[in-house]
């Protein structure tokens, strides 16, 4: 900007004044006003801390403990069919209160894996692998509370008649089997969750199909017209097979979601869980000695 002042004798005298921005004022002698360039940050390349290491450790270490959650819950739903199933047959109340009572217990620790996947997802956002880890935790958590509900319910209905038993005449053997069945299933599937050997997934669709078929020879029992059964007894052998063929069905879910953990790849038919198997033990079997 300008300002006008009046000399001595009374002339008048414009000077132009200038005023710098702060930057500019407080420049230091021999230094330039020119900004210096900026090194993109990416550019130093920061040498990895002992902080970030630990962060890691800590990562994977609520990975394993995720899975191991899992296992916990399975070795819960195996003992929960085993007492279900021998209630049902042996009409014994106590053992089915106990399948009903701890039910709760399988649905707290499921609703506690659940919260601390979420939270790994929130807080290290994973990829890869352990993506799939935790993807996979969130829906086998979900089929195994879900199996937890099949063995309460199969307690229920052993409860619901008793001291009368469950099981109507021609269809003991039949259900002794099919519960027999689904504590293998069950205990194979802690297995497959412990180790990740995909034969046990393989193990249990052959077992889930030997469940479906005494399952569909119960139907054609009740349909037929040699069934001199009550109507109670007819609900009551339909809704058992179910519970049970339903038990067996969510294990070899979690089958599926397995092979999806171990291969990267959804088992979309049964099928390919024998193959993915197949797969697998030919990847990990030793290959001829040298002689």
């Amino acid at each position: 900007m300008s300002v006008t002042r009046r000399t001595p004798r009374g002339h008048a005298e414009e000077r132009l004044v200038f005023t710098f921005p702060a930057p500019f004022v407080n420049l230091r002698p021999g230094q330039s006003f020119l900004p210096r360039e900026r090194v993109p940050r990416h550019a130093v390349p920061n040498p990895p801390t002992k902080g970030c290491a630990d962060m890691r450790e800590v990562f994977h270490q609520s990975l394993e403990e995720l899975q191991s959650q899992l296992t916990e819950i399975a070795d819960m739903v195996t003992v929960a069919i085993q007492k279900a199933t021998t209630a049902f047959a042996e009409s014994d109340v106590a053992l089915a209160e106990e399948v009903i009572a701890d039910d709760a217990k399988i649905d707290e620790l499921a609703v506690a894996l659940d919260e601390r996947a979420i939270e790994i997802l929130a807080r290290q956002q994973p990829v890869a692998r352990d993506l799939r880890i935790v993807i996979t935790a969130l829906r086998v958590s979900a089929s195994l509370e879900r199996m937890g509900d099949m063995a309460e319910h199969i307690a229920q209905l052993a409860r619901l008649r008793f001291p009368e038993r469950a099981i109507p005449k021609g269809l003991k053997g039949t259900f002794r089997r099919m519960g027999e069945l689904d504590v293998q299933i069950a205990g194979t599937l802690a297995d497959l969750l412990r180790t990740q050997d995909l034969r046990f997934a393989d193990e249990i669709r052959n077992a889930d199909d030997d469940v479906d078929e005494l399952h569909a020879s119960v139907f054609e029992k009740v349909l037929s017209d040699n069934w001199k059964g009550e109507a109670t007894a007819t609900v009551d052998a339909t809704l058992a097979s179910r519970y049970h063929e339903r038990f067996a069905d969510h294990a070899v879910a979690v089958a599926k979601k397995v092979v999806y953990l171990a291969t990267g790849d959804w088992a979309v038919q049964e099928e390919d869980i024998a193959l993915a198997a197949e797969a697998q033990s030919t990847q990990i079997a030793p290959g001829p000695s040298a002689s």
